[in-house]
């Protein structure tokens, strides 16, 4: 009962952490602002931004699996 228990909650810790990860890496790619209040080529830069930095931690993690 106690590895279900333990499996589930590194289940879960693992997804919180991963959705604490993308937002921010979202709110530093908005530079703090809103999303409403950039202009559409800041939004997509942003957005470019958080993509790249996003790649980077999914590589980073795959590297240091070995």
């Amino acid at each position: 009962m106690n590895q279900m228990i333990n499996m589930a909650m590194r289940m879960i810790m693992r997804r919180l952490i991963n959705m604490g990860i993308n937002k921010g890496i979202d709110v530093a790619a908005n530079r703090g602002q809103r999303g409403k209040d950039l202009t559409p080529e800041q939004r997509q830069k942003s957005g470019e931004t958080s993509k790249r930095a996003k790649q980077a931690v999914r590589m980073s993690r795959r590297i240091g699996r070995f």
